[in-house]
């Protein structure tokens, strides 16, 4: 009986530091799903010939400024009204700049002339 007592104990402990490790980052399924989805629609621009190297580059850029806000609204344990707010109109603008580059005239044939 002795040793399960310690076993369940480290068991116990070990759940709780996965359930703490879970609580210090909040969940935000609704910005990474569209963060996901835009790096989606990049990466077919590229595919598809829609995007130049320099816009595909500007648009990682973009999406690596929105992560990083992202990380910052996180780092204190709790994402506000505010900063979601502010992560949603980065990603917002985010939207409207790949769909802008990769609707323009420009495209990769284009650029390597």
């Amino acid at each position: 009986m002795k040793l399960r007592t310690p076993f369940a104990a480290a068991a116990l402990s070990l759940f709780a530091l996965g359930a703490f490790a879970q609580a210090s980052a909040p969940a935000t399924p609704r910005i990474d799903a569209r963060e996901a989805k835009q790096q989606a629609r990049i990466d077919k621009g590229v595919a598809s010939g829609q995007l130049t190297a320099g816009e595909t580059k500007a648009l990682d850029a973009q999406q690596g400024r929105v992560e990083r806000v992202e990380n910052r609204a996180k780092a204190d344990g709790t994402v506000t009204a505010k900063e979601r707010a502010h992560v949603t109109h980065l990603q917002n603008k985010a939207n409207r700049d790949i769909r802008r580059q990769k609707h323009d005239a420009q495209t990769a044939a284009s650029a390597a002339k």
